[in-house]
């Protein structure tokens, strides 16, 4: 880690809970933050997660009928509230996850991998029971998926001084997936009945965010080979030059997301609220319109209230929003205009051509944004961004169904 430029990083930090690295997580903390998102292709910002470790996957299967109907908010609800639940679990000590769209990965010591287990199945139950969708779900320990000739490596991106959001690479993540979709190391999920999950703090309020600059365009990048090789990282590096910065790539806008009353998502929150409180849905419909009515007026009148700043907030929220990330391959939402995607997607193809890659890109006129706000007087609350008409799970379907093209020698220099 070095030989990465000093001003880049900045010293790790313990997360929202008070325990220290005795609850096995001191790894995490102790990892260096990097600021500066281009260092996600740099193998020397990774580690190696410890031996005794494990990784927890979740995927909501048939996806893409769900998106076709229409439901990609729900979608993007139940892969978070897998996060959420596992961090409500721990206190809310920061762990490494990855927020996929229609679905999401972490790690976590042995010593909490029952907790994990548990929230995990009952979010698939919740997820069974209230939207009617199958969400698979595993855990595999790390020495399985090491002998299997794949790792887990970890850094943590920081976009804001507040937040920090893992970055996996090795392989470990994508190995745990197939794992997980060929029916081994699954979890059951809890029966009809039984406990529901703790998603306190994961709402989905903002209406869809429409693109300033022309579209939104979802897209995944795979490494062809595993280790990575420097052709990939070069074309990470060609891919995040073609972004451009933050600012301007983020399809988050400067003020914040668009907000309505009632919003869009309280049929969804309702179901989300009374996960845990086991109210019968009609009270928690009351409940969560009594709530966002009261945050919605709070945020037009963009006075302070209760030590609760929303212009603060919004400022925040911008921030910490997380579009972009690297997850054994980069993975972006971008707000472009149409000859910025074609650039991209132009880029990828040739990629494809090489043998680099395997890529896919979904185009599409919104995106939408998931939050998980723990406490809304707190600066670390995360957001998480996928598009509004397929997404991430359709730029999944592009790039996992399609093999990596061979070499086009023609291509190459000197031929």
């Amino acid at each position: 880690m070095d030989a990465i430029a000093s001003e880049s990083f900045r010293p790790g930090r313990l997360g929202r809970g008070e325990a220290g690295p005795e609850d096995g997580l001191g790894f995490y903390d102790g990892l260096r933050l990097f600021t500066d998102f281009s260092r996600v292709g740099d193998d020397t910002a990774y580690r190696p997660i410890p031996h005794d470790w494990i990784v927890g996957v979740a995927d909501i299967e048939r996806s893409t009928d769900a998106v076709v109907a229409g439901r990609y908010k729900e979608v993007n609800t139940v892969a978070a509230a897998v996060i959420a639940a596992v961090s409500n679990g721990l206190a809310g000590r920061d762990f490494p996850f990855v927020f996929g769209g229609d679905g999401a990965g972490f790690a976590l010591p042995a010593g909490t991998a029952e907790l994990a287990r548990e929230a995990m199945a009952a979010v698939a139950g919740w997820a069974r029971d209230m939207f009617g969708f199958t969400l698979r779900i595993a855990c595999v320990p790390i020495a399985e998926i090491r002998a299997a000739g794949r790792d887990v490596r970890l850094s943590r991106f920081s976009p804001s001084p507040d937040v920090s959001y893992a970055m996996f690479s090795g392989g470990g993540i994508a190995f745990a997936e197939a794992e997980m979709k060929a029916g081994r190391y699954a979890i059951p999920p809890a029966p009809p009945g039984a406990g529901r999950p703790d998603l306190a703090g994961l709402s989905c309020r903002f209406s869809p965010i429409s693109a300033r600059n022309g579209l939104i365009l979802s897209l995944i990048v795979l490494p062809a080979r595993v280790p990575q090789d420097a052709a990939f990282a070069a074309l990470i590096q060609d891919l995040l030059t073609l972004a451009g910065d933050a600012a301007t790539a983020s399809p988050v806008p400067p003020d914040g997301p668009p907000q309505q009353w009632p919003p869009a998502g309280l049929e969804i929150e309702a179901r989300t609220s009374g996960a845990a409180s086991r109210r019968p849905l009609w009270q928690s419909r009351i409940v969560v319109a009594v709530r966002t009515l009261f945050a919605h007026l709070i945020f037009k009148s963009r006075r302070s209230i209760g030590g609760f700043d929303p212009e603060r907030y919004r400022a925040q929220l911008v921030a910490n929003s997380d579009f972009r990330k690297f997850d054994d391959g980069l993975r972006m939402t971008l707000d472009c205009s149409p000859a910025l995607a074609d650039r991209i997607e132009a880029r990828l193809r040739l990629a494809e051509a090489d043998g680099i890659a395997m890529t896919g890109f979904h185009r599409q006129e919104s995106a939408l944004m998931t939050c998980f706000v723990p406490s809304a007087g707190r600066s670390d609350h995360v957001h998480f961004v996928d598009g509004a008409m397929g997404g991430y799970a359709a730029a999944a379907a592009m790039a996992l169904h399609r093999p990596a093209a061979p070499p086009d020698e023609s291509r190459r220099p000197g031929v």
